[in-house]
């Protein structure tokens, strides 16, 4: 198994910019994040540099949400309502250069929550925008479910809905995150089982708590030796809030395939 660290809920001891030599000095040589910029189409310098950052560090970007809105604010997500629809346009073409530029090739488009203006013909047609432009560069575009404890008006709360998300919207992938599917109530062995094939990018943490595997009760000795003889290749992205220091929540990798 491949393991890329989620830059935006570790390390978050350090500044953004100290953090990819953090993940490099932990011994990772690929990391994931949300969209880290306040807006959807940063500075030329903002740009640049965190690109040198993770250039000097020796990392790659194998991961990255197109611009969600405030996130810490309760947003999940720009492309399902008319009165962000525009925002997530503007943000396209800004988040597919920056991963054509650093070899990204994955990107997530969170849905947006349920809104008075929400509409889902509308979300098609910008999950396919986005699509189009990810596909000039060989870049996947994700959809995500969350779970609905702590994103109440995130509609896409289950893989099926996911799944039917994407079945709509040719180019998209599922993003399997085992913590929101298992908050769900989701067999994760069965999920594995059936749809693997058609994961374009995994992501975990432990439940209910969301740290680091090992600190709940999902069995991922066993879930991650399951996904690592299944037909999934890609890398597996850790995205949890680390219990104790970031630099000293790894060790569960040590007993993991």
């Amino acid at each position: 198994m491949r393991y890329d660290v989620n830059l935006s809920i570790l390390f978050t001891e350090l500044p953004l910019l100290e953090r990819p030599a953090a993940a490099r000095a932990a011994g990772f040589d690929a990391v994931e994040m949300w969209w880290p910029f306040e807006g959807p189409t940063p500075s030329d310098a903002e740009l640049d540099a965190l690109a040198d950052a993770l250039d000097e560090a020796g990392v790659r970007l194998l991961g990255l949400n197109f611009d969600a809105g405030d996130m810490a604010g309760g947003d999940r997500g720009l492309l399902s309502a008319r009165s962000t629809s525009n925002r997530f346009r503007e943000n396209v073409e800004v988040t597919v250069a920056f991963a054509e530029r650093l070899g990204c090739p994955t990107l997530n488009a969170l849905y947006g929550n349920t809104a008075d203006d929400t509409d889902p013909d509308l979300a098609l047609e910008n999950l396919a925008l986005a699509v189009t432009a990810a596909r000039r560069i060989g870049a996947t575009v994700v959809i995500e479910a969350l779970n609905s404890y702590e994103s109440a008006r995130y509609p896409i709360t289950s893989s099926k809905a996911a799944f039917d998300l994407v079945d709509q919207v040719p180019g998209t992938a599922f993003l399997a995150d085992f913590y929101h599917l298992y908050r769900m109530g989701e067999d994760l062995s069965a999920l594995i089982t059936n749809h693997a094939a058609r994961f374009g990018h995994v992501q975990v943490a432990d439940a209910p708590g969301r740290g680091q595997p090992g600190t709940g009760e999902i069995d991922y000795a066993t879930v991650l030796a399951q996904l690592d003889a299944s037909p999934y290749g890609g890398p597996v992205g850790l995205e949890y809030k680390p219990v104790g220091p970031s630099a000293e929540s790894f060790g569960w990798l040590k007993e993991t395939p």
